[in-house]
């Protein structure tokens, strides 16, 4: 069918485009907890060297790092545990239902990271640039 040649096709983008969004929304995080850009006000008083200052630090650096596509495994996976970890210390116990706690963003970026340390960046990332233009 014609249609799974075109999904075929676009497959390996469009992994490249999640995870370039992917990595965008995750350092916005990290530029907020790390340099109040943008301003939100819950992120003003963090202690740097508090659970939540250290995982601003692996929002901004491994924002940054999945935008770029480089080490794209390692840091998806290293990323995914983190977003695990928030979920379990920070949200589950506000609540059972993940709408109610807050969790909602920590649970969907833990799992869509999971999936990048299984797939890799895809064709438009340093990771494949590296390897001379092959899908990682």
């Amino acid at each position: 069918m014609k249609i799974d040649r075109i999904a075929a096709e676009w497959a390996p983008r469009l992994l490249s485009l999640l995870r370039i969004v992917l990595g965008l929304l995750f350092l916005e995080f990290g530029t907020a907890k790390e340099f109040h850009f943008p301003h939100v006000t819950r992120f003003e008083a963090i202690d740097q060297f508090s659970l939540e200052g250290l995982s601003g630090i692996f929002e901004f650096a491994g924002g940054a790092l999945i935008t770029l596509g480089l080490y794209t495994r390692p840091v998806a996976f290293i990323l995914s545990g983190e977003m695990a970890a928030a979920y379990f210390i920070a949200h589950a116990p506000r609540g059972f239902f993940p709408i109610l706690n807050g969790g909602v963003d920590a649970i969907a970026f833990c799992f869509a990271y999971l999936y990048l340390a299984a797939a890799g960046g895809g064709p438009w990332s340093l990771d494949a640039y590296l390897r001379g233009g092959r899908r990682n």
